[in-house]
Formats: C-alpha cells, structure tokens, sequence
C-alpha cells in the first residue's frame, strides 16, 4: 500500500516528524516541535520580518505540500506556491526566473521570462518526476471552469535531486499528488523542514528541507514586504551569521561532502507585493543568489540554482478579459535597494531554517541524512540554548 502524507501549509513552523499508519492514505502526519533560528535569538541582517517571518507574509500567497513516504525507499513530496487563490491562467501575475547555475530541469521557465508573467501555480518536486508534475498541473488547470478552450498553457515546475534518500528511479509521484498539494494550500504560517518537495533533500551535508523567511520594509521605503521559500539541495562552506560552523564542526557529513564535489541544488521563489515588472523582478531573483552566498553556498558545476521572481501587486495583473495594457504602477529603478536587501536577508534566513527545522531521515538503500546538530551549532555561535 502506498503510504502517503498530505500537510497543508495551515500547521505551524515544525520540523517533519513522519509517523504514517499504513490504513490511512492523504491523511496528515504527526509532527514534533522544533525552534526556528530566531527563537533562540539568532538574526540575519538589519530589516524586520513580517508576523509569520514566511513568505505567506505577502498578502495573497498560499502554500501547501504533498509529502509522500513509502516503505523504506520512497522519501518525496511537492510544494506548491499560488501567488493567488484564484485561476492563475485567467489572472497572470509579472514575473521573472534568474539562474545561478543551468545544471537543472526548471519546466516553463523560458515562457516566463519570455513574456514576463506566470499563468499556474509554482510546483517543486523531484528531478525525475518534473514531467508527471507537470502533467498533473496541466490537468489540474485544464479541469478549471472557464478554461474550456484552452489549447495552451505553461506549467512552472521547478526540482532538486532527492535521489540520495529517495528512489527517484520509481517517480512515485502521480496527478492526485498535484492536486493534493494545490488543494491544501493556504495563507498563514508555513511548515519548514522535511516535508513536500524537501522530504529528501540534502544541504551541505545535513539534512535540508524546505525553509521560509520574509522582510518588511519600512513606510518610508515603501511598506512592501518580499517573501522567500527554499527547497534546500546543494553544498558549499556552511556558514551561519558569518561563522564558518562547517568547518568547526569538524568530523560530520559536511567534511566528508566538502571533500566531494557538493553538486545539488536549491530553487528559490520570491514573492512581493511591491509593483515591479519583468526586468525588474528579474533583478530581484538575482540578488537571492547573494544570499545563498551568505550561507557557503556557491554554484558547484552540479548545482541547479534557480530563483522565480513574482509580483502580487493587483496593478499589475493581467486579466483575460482585459488584454489591452493600460497604465500601470511600476516602481523607479531607485527604489529597489531595499527590495534588493529584503530578498538578499530573506533568502539567507530561509536556507538556515531548513537546516534547523530538519530531522534526520534514512531512506533509499539505508542511505541517512543526519540532521544538523543545532545544540553544537549554537555553542559554535555562543548561544545560549
């Protein structure tokens, strides 16, 4: 029987604990509570976080996963972002994908930077399943009402390679998985750690996962606020608040990774209510990369970094109804380096929270991902637990 667990973005901020009962299929998983990073009073940069310091902190955005447990092989899952609660299809939202390092399988991507707008929602998974994913999205929209003469659309699927602990081989994820996820999205807090697209991911050594983050800005700099959310894959000199913890913490999974080409992956989704068009969203994902800098991370000939930019500004939506472009609010050049600050602090809290909020897993052929000692991390980091 397959096993799988369906956790909805409405559960709080807690790492994934899975304890599946094989009769219950789509049914939520217990969880165990764990401590974001600022809860024991670690900061990352100057700018305050928005109340759910996610990227459901911009107005609109939901977020739900699907993560999918099976016997001792099958460790994946989807994550799936709406801009919106709406027919992303009938109502576009301007958006823009940069890339770090094009070793990745990113589907929709030149669509969107070609014509500057988003028309599903945004799907992560497994390197193998992008094409079942996508599947499932076009099928899912496709079965939306007014969307009866539609003869083209463009899903937006993004993935890491969780084949370390999952068998990616088996591509176990089908349709009902994608609409599962879609389905369960919602506003609010967002759970972090192992759980959807981040079941199976490995981050510089340790057990990575999914992490979120988001920032502020002040009334004088606008009032807007920048989201992130990570899926967490990839490898580098970990580095937490500026101190080099990986190399401190000596004889670990990070040693021996380093050691190796780190190779993986990390796909970041941006969202922000600030009016900004394609170029310069597309500016925006690109300084996100800065702050994957900030944590070791630096674009091995294996990674696929990627980040999608999206703006939920209501000015800026383009409806089906209302084709003709008309005047549009779109912020100065001049304006964006906040913006720029936002995503680069945001981005960097995110990926350490996916380490933090990680448990340890053992998966495909007794393959284990130790989950980041965060006792000896804060000590490292003078902390007081």
């Amino acid at each position: 029987m397959r096993i799988v667990s369906v956790i909805s973005a409405v559960l709080l901020f807690l790492p994934f604990g899975y304890q599946v009962n094989a009769e219950d299929e789509m049914k939520g998983s217990e969880v165990q509570a764990g401590k974001r990073p600022r809860e024991y009073g670690l900061g990352f940069g100057v700018l305050p976080v928005g109340p759910n310091n996610a990227i459901t902190d911009v107005e609109g955005v939901m977020v739900g996963h699907v993560t999918y447990v099976e016997g001792e092989s099958i460790r994946t899952g989807i994550t799936a972002i709406l801009p919106h609660g709406g027919n992303l299809f009938l109502e576009k939202v301007p958006a823009a994908v940069a890339i770090g390092n094009a070793y990745g399988k990113l589907a929709g991507s030149t669509q969107v930077n070609e014509l500057g707008e988003i028309e599903t929602p945004i799907l992560l998974t497994n390197t193998l399943s992008v094409p079942q994913v996508a599947d499932g999205l076009i099928a899912y929209m496709l079965g939306l009402p007014g969307m009866e003469s539609v003869r083209s659309i463009n899903p937006l699927v993004g993935e890491t390679n969780d084949g370390r602990l999952n068998d990616i081989r088996r591509r176990a994820l089908k349709p009902e998985h994608v609409r599962s996820a879609i389905e369960s999205a919602a506003s609010g807090p967002v759970q972090i750690g192992c759980v959807g697209a981040g079941t199976g991911t490995v981050c510089f050594g340790f057990k990575g996962g999914i992490g979120t983050s988001s920032r502020r800005l002040q009334a004088k700099l606008g009032g807007w606020t920048v989201g992130i959310l990570v899926q967490t894959n990839f490898g580098g000199d970990l580095r937490i608040a500026g101190v080099p913890v990986g190399q401190k913490l000596g004889d670990y999974p990070y040693k021996r990774q380093i050691e190796e080409d780190p190779g993986g992956s990390v796909m970041i989704v941006i969202a922000t209510n600030a009016p900004l068009s394609h170029r310069n969203l597309r500016r925006l994902a690109n300084r996100s990369f800065l702050g994957m800098a900030r944590t070791g991370g630096f674009g091995s000939n294996g990674s696929g970094d990627y980040a999608i930019a999206f703006s939920t500004h209501d000015g800026l939506r383009r409806r089906a109804n209302d084709p003709m472009l008309k005047d549009r609010p779109e912020l100065a050049n001049s304006a964006l380096s906040p913006l720029f600050l936002a995503v680069v602090e945001a981005t960097e809290e995110a990926i350490i929270d996916s380490l933090f909020a990680a448990t340890t897993v053992k998966g495909h052929q007794d393959n284990e991902a130790k989950a980041l000692p965060v006792e000896q991390v804060l000590e490292l980091l003078n902390i007081d637990k």
